[in-house]
């Protein structure tokens, strides 16, 4: 190699500006080495590294991309690299990725510097800042909105499940979101979604609120809490709960169905999943009754969930068929995966509660969505400040994307 340059541009984004610098580089026979752009508020900041093959001299180059600069009204500014600094930084693209999602409804400056402290904390180096969420107008800026920004770093951590429980500690602290995922080709490849049903794609526990309608609302609220903290066996809690259903008239079903609270977000996520051929599931430890309702209003492929006993127009109390718990969640995703010719690498599992956690490990992405603290504390990810739609952000969608 001759001569290695790194080349900023930077000033009013103009139409033409890329194509006009390089012609001039063409004309030399230059090989562009490396190219980046971002453009934030109309304002251009372009970088090329560039080698100046040996039959040409590098004076000429640099004058006539100097004069263009001058002419388009741009900043620009040259600097050598050495060939030992070109090879340290080839040898860089090695090193793992792993890509940081800030979320929340609003993000600030201290935000920011909290999560690249921890990057820069633990020797990892941003390569690119992508903002994912659309662009808010000034009078929009006070009210509940969202915002998320993404970091793509490189580098080889000796704990990345360190990293993941130092930006766990830091988004309870902010009131904030943060992801923190390994950059592989399974992260832009995923195919299915399961969901769990209450507290997730509905704000509701079912259960809950049938018991209300049967008069034992607190007892079943109880085992209910009690079940999600993970404080006592699910299937075991279940039956109790059903059991306290007993006598409950069938036509309070459809009453509870019609007016189940759709979580935030849920509508547009699923819809989208739709639309981009991604396959989607519910895996429950509530009813099949509900599960189906959501499944037509949803437009979800699959559904998974208990079979509530009614006999005569009453619920009996029992259950029919196997007991969907946490095992069952799990073993119904690979299940799934397998019919669907998806890899389990490829699939994405969203839930809140104890129950939920075999299915989120065994998910090559496992969300706690809105989840009680032991739930959050065990996913590799969760997501409680923004509506379950943010979780196209977690798989690298922007909003210009599906706009």
């Amino acid at each position: 190699m001759k001569e290695i340059i790194l080349i900023n541009i930077s000033g009013e984004d103009k139409p033409g500006l890329t194509s006009s610098i390089t012609e001039i580089l063409a004309g030399y026979g230059v090989n562009i080495l490396d190219i980046g752009q971002a453009v934030i508020h109309d304002t251009l900041s372009l970088g090329f590294l560039i080698h100046i093959p040996e039959e040409a001299e590098s004076s000429p180059v640099l004058r006539d991309v100097l004069f263009k600069a001058h002419e388009l009204g741009v900043n620009i500014r040259f600097t050598p690299v050495t060939e030992d600094s070109y090879e340290n930084w080839v040898e860089g693209q090695g090193k793992k990725r792993y890509i940081v999602t800030l979320l929340a409804r609003q993000i600030t400056a201290e935000h920011i510097a909290r999560v690249t402290g921890v990057v820069a904390g633990n020797s990892l180096n941003i390569d690119r800042i992508n903002r994912l969420s659309g662009r808010i107008p000034m009078r929009q800026l006070s009210e509940q909105s969202r915002s998320c920004v993404e970091f793509s770093v490189r580098g080889d951590p000796e704990n990345p499940a360190l990293i993941r429980e130092q930006f766990l500690s830091l988004a309870n602290e902010l009131g904030v979101d943060i992801s923190f995922q390994e950059d592989d080709v399974f992260r832009r490849n995923r195919r299915l979604v399961v969901f769990d049903m209450d507290s997730t794609l509905i704000e509701a526990e079912v259960i809950d609120e049938l018991a209300k309608a049967a008069g034992v609302g607190e007892q079943v609220s109880e085992i209910t809490e009690s079940a999600m903290r993970g404080e006592i066996d699910f299937t075991e809690s279940f039956k109790r709960r059903v059991a306290l259903l007993k006598g409950l008239d069938e036509s309070v079903l459809s009453e509870i169905a019609e007016n189940l609270p759709v979580t935030e977000g849920a509508e547009k996520l699923v819809s989208t999943l739709n639309a981009l051929g991604y396959t989607t599931a519910i895996l429950s430890g509530g009813f099949n009754y509900f599960g189906q309702y959501l499944q037509k209003k949803l437009g979800i492929d699959y559904v998974h969930a208990n079979e509530l006993e009614i006999i005569d127009g009453k619920v009996t109390g029992n259950v029919t068929g196997i007991v969907v718990d946490g095992e069952r969640k799990k073993e119904l995703l690979k299940q799934i995966a397998e019919q669907e010719g998806v890899r389990l690498e490829q699939t994405i599992a969203v839930g809140d509660g104890a129950n939920d956690l075999p299915m989120l490990g065994t998910a090559g992405l496992g969300i706690a969505f809105r989840a009680k603290p032991i739930v959050k504390e065990s996913a590799e990810h969760s997501l409680s400040t923004l509506g379950l739609d943010a979780i196209l952000y977690l798989i690298g969608y922007s909003d210009r994307d599906l706009d």
